[in-house]
């Protein structure tokens, strides 16, 4: 445990984080318009979701990175090398299908480079603690999400695309694993639980009111969107989805509780499920794990 770690008695817990060198494509024949089940509205939703991610993965990496020398604790720096080498892959992954996705007439370029834009003046003028507390919380937003997709076969179902689903299934694998690494990091940087309250507080305002706003904004670029018989059922099914449920909503809300750390939510057995199933020995995507260039080194 480091010094600083041992002033607030806070302990690491010990877990695996590893980086995995993977790559997914997307040929034409196997990637329609409306990608997500047919769906126009959870289409441009995850569409804009994979357009936040790599400029939002870079900014985790450069904001847990400012607190590097605060991180002497052996198991927490393995974590933050794992966190690193994960998000690093992730950042590139989601670039690519954006990019087939601005082939089908998404803007996901436009969002990625506005998300950038944001994020590099939020690094000009907030302090780094603040950084870290934002990074944290959208760290939670992502963790939970990734668990409904790994525990609810209905939001897997969605996923008609094998590419996409294994795509998002190995994210969500991935963000289960490393959930606890950046609110560790805060630990031991920050440790003012305040701030890490009022960052999520914030943020929740900010995530959603941006995933809204680029939504409709992707939404305004397809045709679809202006013929009611497309756009009124699909508005529809968004009241069923199981991303929006009471019980997502208490695991978000449950970070603002003092005290709180991500791991009050177990999710050892999940992890380990979806490790065997994704890359066991005889694991869905087991034969992928060659594919792609390494992530750099932290």
């Amino acid at each position: 445990m480091s010094r600083a770690a041992a002033r607030r008695g806070i302990a690491i817990t010990p877990r695996t984080v590893k980086t995995r060198r993977i790559g997914f494509d997307y040929p034409p024949e196997r990637l329609p318009r409306h990608f997500v089940g047919g769906d126009l509205v959870m289409s441009h939703v995850v569409a804009v979701l994979s357009s936040f991610f790599p400029e939002g993965e870079d900014y985790f990496i450069r904001s847990v990175r400012n607190y590097r020398d605060r991180v002497t604790d052996p198991e927490l720096k393995r974590q933050v090398a794992g966190f690193v080498g994960q998000e690093v892959t992730h950042s590139r992954e989601h670039r690519h299908l954006n990019d087939r996705l601005a082939r089908l007439g998404y803007p996901t370029r436009a969002i990625d480079r506005l998300t950038g834009l944001g994020l590099r003046f939020d690094e000009r003028v907030m302090p780094r603690s603040s950084r870290l507390a934002v990074t944290a919380a959208l760290e939670h937003y992502t963790a939970t999400l990734a668990e409904v997709l790994l525990t609810e076969e209905r939001a897997r179902a969605m996923f008609d695309v094998d590419e996409v689903r294994s795509l998002l299934e190995w994210h969500a694998l991935e963000e289960s694993e490393h959930k606890s690494v950046a609110f560790d990091v805060y630990r031991v940087g920050v440790g003012n639980e305040l701030r890490r309250i009022w960052a999520m507080r914030l943020t929740t305002i900010g995530f959603l009111a941006a995933t809204v706003v680029a939504t409709v904004y992707s939404m305004l670029h397809d045709p679809a969107t202006y013929n009611p018989r497309v756009l009124v059922p699909s508005l529809r099914r968004l009241r069923h989805s199981p991303w929006l449920t009471r019980e997502v909503a208490r695991r978000i809300a449950a970070y603002n509780r003092p005290g709180f750390h991500p791991d009050d939510f177990d999710n050892t057995a999940l992890v380990a499920e979806w490790k065997e199933r994704l890359f066991g020995a005889d694991g869905e995507l087991t034969g992928r794990l060659r594919g792609g260039p390494r992530p750099p080194a932290p």
